[in-house]
């Protein structure tokens, strides 16, 4: 079969550039990817249709092909969206049309259309929509999470608190752009084929909102699947790559070495990676580190966050949000006695996690993912994957795949 996967702000590219280190891209991009490549592996032909950019800080994106060197059955394809610089998932709504007619003109003009439209993301689901209406051929849409779900957390975590409620609503959907975001879900969840979920709570929890449960009530069961997210074998593997982990090694010693004593660098660490925001819940991670002093005994807590080298000391080349958050870090840890037990440093890409976790499995370590609710929490999957066991809310996708 031949099947396109629609991800107009996923930024592919066969060297994984900037996969995991930016709010729009994370664990869905990895998710589209390792299933492309898999069901290539089966014999089946894919594209992976995403945004094309010409920005100087998104070099890897600006051709309009783009392959996977060792799997010859899958193809890139990138068409414009708007500006020709890069946009936030946010601001691509009223450039979506541009995106899928010009995806119609190419498979018009290649004499050739897909088998299946696969849309990730309300956007790229409502984009399938269209571009199935347009060819006959049926779509499926795998959401990775639910505007509603995240406009509520928003409004039950205090942002823009102190103003009318409505008006707060408001404020977060001119930031959010909630309103396309739902509906666009609501008619995917209508109309597509087949609605896949990352597991079961995911399909319970999510689908079962009131914002779409008058919608998936008019489907039949059958339309609902759930696929687990899968995982590259070949690179989250206890069996260390020294040219690969020795490097990330070095790395990791480095800043040990300057945040900790001498007596501590060689303890186990309780390890947290996941992007620096509120719901990631890191402040929860260290109160309940400071709060034991068995586990101070016995280990260091280690958080990595992307592209900032001592970011609890030196948060200022962070973002205003960020910068926020660590300064929140900072005083918990000053208030629990905790320098010298803490280290935080930046580490980038899936190769270099997959050396971190390695390095920490060897050690004795486990791997946290502090967030109240992730639909799947793909970086369990990753660790369970090198040996290093890990810790996660019960609630959620996290129970369910471990």
């Amino acid at each position: 079969m031949y099947f396109a996967f629609l991800n107009p702000q996923g930024n592919f590219d066969a060297a994984g550039s900037h996969l995991t280190a930016h709010p729009d891209f994370g664990g869905q991009l990895v998710y589209v990817r390792e299933v492309s490549l898999a069901l290539a592996r089966l014999g089946h032909e894919v594209d992976i249709v995403t945004r094309r950019m010409r920005d100087p800080d998104w070099p890897e994106f600006e051709a309009e092909l783009g392959s996977y060197p060792d799997a010859p059955g899958v193809r890139i394809l990138r068409f414009p969206c708007g500006p020709v610089r890069f946009l936030p998932k946010e601001r691509l709504w009223p450039h979506l049309s541009e995106w899928v007619e010009g995806i119609a003109r190419f498979y018009a003009e290649q004499g050739r259309w897909p088998d299946v439209w696969t849309g990730h993301y309300a956007d790229g689901g409502i984009s399938a929509a269209a571009l199935s209406r347009r060819s006959g051929a049926p779509f499926l849409f795998t959401a990775h999470s639910l505007g509603a779900l995240k406009l509520d957390s928003l409004l039950a975590g205090g942002l823009h608190s102190g103003r009318p409620y409505q008006e707060r609503v408001r404020m977060l959907d001119e930031e959010y752009s909630f309103g396309a975001r739902v509906s666009a879900e609501r008619a995917c969840l209508a109309r597509a084929s087949v609605v896949v979920s990352s597991s079961r709570p995911e399909r319970r929890e999510l689908h079962t909102h009131h914002a779409y449960r008058d919608v998936v009530a008019r489907r039949d069961e059958g339309c609902f699947e759930v696929v687990p997210p899968g995982v590259d074998l070949s690179l989250f593997t206890p069996a260390p790559y020294e040219v690969v982990d020795g490097p990330v090694r070095t790395r990791i010693e480095a800043a040990l070495a300057r945040d900790l004593p001498a007596e501590r660098r060689g303890l186990p660490v309780v390890l947290a990676w996941s992007r620096l925001e509120r719901k990631k819940n890191h402040v929860a991670l260290v109160r309940a580190f400071g709060s034991s002093p068995e586990l101070q005994t016995r280990a260091n807590l280690v958080m990595i966050t992307r592209g900032l080298d001592d970011p609890l000391r030196r948060p200022e080349s962070a973002s205003a949000e960020e910068r926020a958050l660590l300064e929140e870090l900072a005083g918990e840890v000053e208030r629990g006695g905790l320098w010298g037990k803490v280290s935080a440093f930046g580490l980038d890409g899936q190769v270099a996690a997959a050396a971190l976790y390695r390095w920490a499995a060897e050690r004795g370590s486990v791997f946290c993912l502090p967030a109240l609710y992730e639909p799947f929490g793909l970086s369990l999957v990753e660790a369970m994957s090198t040996g290093l066991p890990v810790v996660a809310s019960r609630f959620g996708g996290g129970p369910d795949i471990a």
